[in-house]
């Protein structure tokens, strides 16, 4: 902000606003080059190039690679979230097999239709370091927490699935990683339409 309390203003756009253009070009081009070749292969001059932006530039959003993975790796949870909270909007009325198949091939769809998500979030994400193992768990335990209000939702509060909640919810967020995973790498719609039905039946086999 300027002495008068507006925002500062460079090349005619306040400086704010292409900050936070800046750090989306640098989560876009994490993604795709995560995605293509690896966080282990990548690096932070490929990233740059990617995005069109200086080294600088990059440091000025993220403290080092790392820091980016993370960054980029929420983006793509917080992306597939989004994805099923707005499809089970639209089926407030649905049953619970429907609601279930409708969830998972949201998830599906948001993460496993895209190669460049599917990797980071299945592949590179995993024993990067205890920091980046730590967040992983963090996000999972976000994902527990969303199947458990479902749960709750569709058959009330007063029930409590077999094991109790936690471990319903984490044994399905376990299985619906590891499946969605599998068909990512060039499943077919069919395959996808197998899976959605294993899951479906293990959801409502805890209901």
């Amino acid at each position: 902000m300027t002495a008068s309390g507006s925002p500062r203003v460079y090349d005619g756009r306040p400086v704010e606003e292409r900050r936070a253009e800046r750090r989306e070009q640098f989560l876009a081009a994490g993604l795709a080059v995560f995605g293509e070749h690896g966080y282990q292969g990548t690096s932070i001059t490929m990233v740059c190039k990617a995005a069109g932006l200086a080294r600088g530039q990059f440091y000025e959003h993220f403290g080092s690679r790392e820091v980016l993975l993370l960054a980029v790796y929420d983006l793509i949870q917080a992306d597939a979230r989004r994805a099923v909270v707005e499809a089970l909007a639209e089926a407030e009325e649905a049953d619970a097999a429907a609601r279930a198949r409708i969830a998972v091939r949201a998830y599906a769809g948001s993460i496993g239709s895209n190669p460049h998500r599917a990797r980071v979030s299945f592949v590179d994400i995993v024993g990067v370091s205890a920091e980046v193992e730590k967040h992983r768990v963090e996000q999972r335990e976000i994902w527990v927490q969303f199947v458990t209000a479902e749960l709750k939702h569709t058959r009330g509060a007063d029930f409590v699935p077999a094991g109790g909640y936690r471990a319903a919810a984490t044994g399905f967020i376990g299985a619906l990683m590891a499946l969605v995973h599998q068909w990512s790498s060039g499943g077919t719609s069919a395959e996808l339409d197998d899976l959605i039905e294993v899951l479906t039946r293990f959801l409502i086999s805890v209901m």
